[in-house]
């Protein structure tokens, strides 16, 4: 009598779990349910991110089979919250300059922000890079675009943000945003950086997410 009790017992253990356990994927789904329908109808817009100014502080290239290069810029990038709606969480932002599709200075992190509707932020980051590696076709490359009296460098942000709406935060997105920086001769200007070059104009960027 007391075993078939005890597998009773049992039995009705596993089904009492089972159901439990039913009604919290249930509850599970439909959260995740509700939360893909807030983001499909809103449809966050992507941030919008201007360069606005640029000013090459350092640009050293060394002579040999193994160049080196020492860049230092100071940049100036905006970013705008278009969204009627839907606020960002920018947890985390790392801006470096590139040329070429290769880094060329040390990451820079910006703080953390919360940016609301319309809202806009402003960063000028120092990016420097002292002895960077650099292939020898770039340096090449980089020599030529000097003498030619132009430079065309790339600001690129990487980091993670979060959308907000209302009191819901949806999980961390990937951005991805690239600002070109055109750098010219001189000219008549008194405002010049290294090798006589300075910034153009403000640029938009590209951004992903």
């Amino acid at each position: 009598m007391s075993k078939d009790c005890g597998n009773h017992g049992d039995d009705e253990f596993k089904q009492t779990f089972r159901r439990l356990l039913g009604v919290l994927l249930g509850l599970a789904l439909l959260v995740g349910l509700i939360a893909l329908i807030v983001y499909l109808v809103l449809r966050p817009t992507h941030p919008r991110f201007i360069l606005q100014d640029a000013a090459l502080r350092q640009l050293d290239l060394s002579n040999g089979s193994a160049p080196l290069l020492s860049t230092a810029v100071q940049v100036t990038v905006a970013s705008r919250n278009p969204n009627a709606r839907v606020g960002v969480h920018y947890d985390r932002l790392d801006v470096y300059a590139s040329y070429k599709y290769q880094q060329v200075t040390l990451a820079s992190g910006l703080p953390p922000v919360y940016q609301g509707h319309g809202d806009v932020d402003v960063w000028s980051p120092v990016l420097a890079g002292p002895n960077v590696p650099f292939a020898p076709f770039l340096a090449d490359a980089m020599r030529k675009d000097i003498a030619n009296g132009y430079l065309i460098m790339e600001v690129r942000i990487d980091g993670r943000v979060r959308w907000k709406v209302g009191s819901w935060t949806s999980g961390h997105y990937h951005i991805f945003v690239t600002c070109p920086a055109y750098f010219i001769g001189s000219g008549g200007s008194s405002v010049v950086g290294a090798h006589g070059l300075r910034f153009q104009t403000a640029t938009y960027c590209r951004v992903e997410v």
